[in-house]
């Protein structure tokens, strides 16, 4: 017998001598005897001599001797004869890129920022804090690139692998990695999506993007919804064409992200994939087309939606002035129904209140100011009759979303709070999203103003629609709501999401006078732990951008 037929012998009788012990382990050891070994001597004489007087422990012991032997005993097989074909010739290295390397302290930054979470610890000594790494990590890539840097190429593996477990940080990743990043995707099937994924075109990026039709026809949704709304901004026709293309085979839901991407850049030209849209098979579809044809003011549908609201709302003179007279539709019929507006409200409200804020919240907002020649300031100052002036207010709040309008977000919101002074702040309508149509600056320093006056009980939402880093005067009211919560008692975790963003929006300069609240120990503990983390956080990003000059 050949040494192959010998070895495949004894695979065959070891697989039996388990498959015996695996019956007798489902059986009992009452109804079926404690196997004995074959395969080699040893294994056999050390298998007899097992005590066999408590069957189950014999088994037991039958069992591990065969595991280590079909662990350790296996020999290696004889190695297969070389094929005919000659070998693959070695690839071809990846193209070069220009772009200059990090700076030494900012490549061991990288290292730090994408090393396990067992290396957060040395980073907290380094920081003073324990910073959360993982967090940071995208403001260092967006940093990174937009300084025109290439990333190293040993940290290249730990960079795609972190970009792959995250899609937010792939468009930066990618940048990055560059050439030798898509060489390696080529080779690897888990980075694979570097080669989906469409970066920013940038002159410093380096290399060219990847073919735009093949993300299209064979990349993963997320990856063809970047490649859309991206095309989008450089090229709108070319972006509705491509939609076009393969919209009749799409699924319900991707077709209703997709109409998402047509929201930048949406011009008259739209209008006729969008009125089509009205008639889709999908609800939630119909209803986003009918969204992003109300934000066109020349629209038909918006047309439509003036001439509803024309009905429903009237300026009459009473008798201590003038009010607004309003009356909701009776019923939805089918033309209401085709422009978006549902039959009943998803909120439980009353149908005709759905209806009428609907309309209103579709209908151009020039509407209002061009038929009573009023601004909105004038507008919100007069009564409505009936009990309806929450509704239109409401209403009007979300059409000065939809259409982007800052006139009548900032009558919306009213002027900024001031302390003692009335109103401000608390608007109809989210005031974070009527906060977002406004400019960054304006937007922070109402922000601020609210803050001051308010503190940070209501304040996250409108935090989150600033621009990061927070502008010194809204950074300064951040500091100082916090400051005053930790002396009126309250706890930490009570502003925990405050406090995160706070590690990621905050100016590093702001660090020293977070540095000194801690120092001051006001609020206990818990508050100077904060405290620390915070300042210690701020300092960590400070350094983090300092190395990349």
């Amino acid at each position: 017998m050949t040494a192959p037929q010998t070895q495949q012998t004894g695979q065959t009788q070891q697989a039996d001598a388990w498959e015996a012990l695996v019956a007798t382990a489902l059986l009992g050891t009452d109804r079926r005897p404690v196997p004995g070994l074959t395969g080699t001597p040893a294994l056999a004489g050390a298998a007899a001599a097992v005590d066999r007087s408590d069957p189950a422990a014999a088994l037991l012991a039958v069992a591990a001797l065969s595991t280590v032997h079909r662990r350790a005993g296996l020999r290696p097989a004889t190695a297969p004869a070389p094929a005919s074909a000659p070998p693959n010739p070695t690839p071809e290295p990846a193209s070069d890129d220009p772009r200059p390397p990090l700076p030494e302290p900012a490549r061991r930054r990288l290292g730090m920022l994408l090393a396990d979470r067992s290396a957060s610890a040395a980073a907290a000594a380094t920081a003073g804090t324990a910073a959360n790494l993982a967090e940071l990590l995208p403001q260092w890539l967006g940093a990174a690139r937009a300084r025109g840097f290439r990333a190293p190429a040993p940290l290249l593996p730990a960079l795609l692998d972190a970009a792959r477990a995250r899609s937010e940080l792939r468009p930066d990743a990618v940048a990055l990695a560059g050439p030798l990043g898509r060489w390696l995707a080529e080779r690897n099937p888990d980075w694979r999506f570097v080669l989906r994924t469409v970066p920013e075109a940038t002159a410093a990026d380096g290399g060219q993007p990847p073919d735009g039709d093949a993300i299209w026809h064979e990349g993963l949704f997320a990856e063809r919804v970047t490649h859309l709304t991206r095309l989008r901004r450089r090229d709108p026709a070319a972006a509705l064409d491509l939609l076009r293309s393969t919209w009749s085979t799409e699924r319900a839901e991707d077709r209703l992200l997709f109409l998402d991407a047509l929201q930048e850049r949406l011009t008259a030209a739209d209008e006729p994939f969008l009125e089509a849209a009205l008639g889709d098979r999908s609800k939630n579809v119909r209803l986003t087309a009918a969204e992003l044809l109300s934000t066109l003011p020349g629209s038909a549908l918006a047309a439509r939606m003036a001439d509803r609201a024309r009905a429903a709302v009237r300026l009459r003179r009473g008798p201590t002035g003038e009010v607004f007279a309003v009356e909701p539709p009776a019923v939805c019929d089918e033309a209401m129904q085709r422009d978006g507006i549902a039959l009943t409200s998803p909120t439980g409200r009353g149908e005709r209140a759905w209806w009428l804020g609907e309309i209103l919240a579709a209908a151009p907002l020039s509407l209002w100011t061009r038929e009573t020649g009023r601004s909105p300031e004038l507008l919100l100052t007069l009564p409505v009759a009936d009990g309806w002036g929450d509704d239109l207010r409401e209403a009007w709040a979300r059409a000065a979303v939809r259409q982007h309008d800052a006139g009548w977000a900032r009558a919306l919101l009213g002027p900024p709070p001031r302390p003692g002074g009335r109103g401000g702040g608390r608007a109809s309508g989210a005031p974070a999203k009527l906060l977002a149509v406004l400019e960054p600056e304006e937007r922070a320093a109402w922000t601020a103003a609210f803050v001051e006056v308010h503190g940070l009980g209501e304040a996250f939402q409108m935090l989150g629609a600033c621009a990061v880093p927070w502008s010194p005067r809204l950074g300064a009211a951040v500091v100082g709501a916090l400051e005053r919560a930790a002396g009126s008692g309250a706890y930490p975790w009570s502003h925990s999401g405050v406090l995160g963003m706070a590690e990621r929006a905050l100016a590093p300069e702001d660090a020293d006078r977070v540095a000194a609240l801690a120092s001051a120990a006001e609020g206990g503990a818990a508050w100077t732990e904060t405290f620390t983390r915070l300042a210690g956080t701020l300092r960590f990003r400070a350094a983090m951008l300092a190395e990349l000059g």
